[in-house]
């Protein structure tokens, strides 16, 4: 099946219970208050019982560091290659030679680097400068949606890509499929107001898929003002991440909390559950307009076990004006 053609979330819907267990998943299916209810007391629980402060530093200063034991156990091998973006965010495609997505490219006069701000970068000192179209995944991990990108599109995209992991980063450079014609991947910390080595307003589109949530909410709204300004005029982040009462959240025990809505897993890596509202105003308060800001509620199952599981996804476009 060709991937870039699958159709998009919610085109399946759940109408009889009693057929809850004739398909892997469900779309769009909606919490009665009672599971709601439910929700809110078991968070509440886990906030109560949250991790002593003492304990906590160590996951919130060694981030890194859990990452790279992360990557260092498996390598490329835990997560799949994220062919479903191409339908859910269709941006993807768009340096595919077809008509149908003529014009949809920011379309802009704007040189790379002409709204330098603090960043030094010069015009055609960095890798990729004299690309068309220049994507940028946050987060890139070992390059499940880097090579499915570059795979699907032509040689008019270079391809950037950036994690505090410098695991995961040498994974990727190692890959069979890395072409530094096409590519280019560095170890960076969203969190910090460390530089990136490509110049303000220079990117098409950059994408945000399950990485904002590993940082501490105070620290959001900065990360995002400053990727905000790689964009061109007409550029567009592409966000999706864990939502708020997602059956992740929702397993998690006791003093695994550090905060309200915000944990560290066991394998000490952390994560945040997010609200509509709470992405609306990161992304807002960096100058970008909202284009789409939706929740995707999936119900999915084991049929073999008779087990129900709810899911919850945050999803969103960011613009930046012209």
């Amino acid at each position: 099946m060709d991937d870039t053609k699958r159709p998009t979330f919610g085109n399946r819907f759940l109408k009889d219970d009693s057929q809850v267990f004739q398909h892997n998943a469900w779309d769009n299916v909606e919490w009665t208050e009672e599971q709601e209810s439910k929700a809110r007391q078991i968070t509440s629980e886990q906030a109560e019982n949250s991790m002593p402060e003492e304990e906590q530093e160590k996951f919130l200063s060694e981030a890194p560091k859990f990452w790279d034991k992360f990557y260092e156990k498996h390598e490329n091998k835990f997560f799949k290659d994220r062919h479903w973006l191409f339908t859910e965010f269709p941006e993807l495609l768009l340096v595919k030679e077809s008509e149908d997505n003529e014009g949809l490219l920011c379309n802009n006069d704007t040189n790379d680097g002409e709204l330098l701000s603090n960043n030094e970068t010069t015009v055609g000192s960095f890798p990729g400068s004299e690309s068309k179209v220049k994507f940028m995944e946050i987060g890139c991990g070992v390059g499940n949606t880097i090579f499915p990108i570059l795979k699907v599109n032509n040689e008019n995209l270079f391809m950037y890509g950036c994690d505090y992991s410098q695991t995961a980063v040498d994974i990727v450079k190692n890959h069979k499929e890395f072409d530094p014609k096409s590519a280019f991947v560095f170890v960076h910390d969203i969190s910090t107001e460390d530089e990136f080595p490509i110049p303000n307003g220079s990117l098409d589109v950059v994408i945000m898929i399950f990485v904002l949530s590993a940082l501490e909410f105070r620290k959001m709204g900065g990360a995002v003002k400053r990727i905000a300004k790689l964009l061109k005029p007409g550029g567009v982040i592409l966000f999706r991440d864990y939502g708020r009462y997602d059956l992740a959240q929702l397993r998690f025990k006791h003093r695994r909390c550090i905060s309200d809505n915000f944990y560290t897993r066991g394998d000490g890596t952390l994560v945040y559950f997010f609200t509509q509202s709470e992405v609306r105003e990161i992304f807002t308060s960096a100058g970008l307009v909202e284009e789409q800001n939706l929740v995707d509620r999936r119900l999915q199952v084991n049929r073999a076990r008779q087990v129900k599981m709810y899911r919850v996804w945050v999803q969103a476009k960011y613009r930046k004006p012209r």
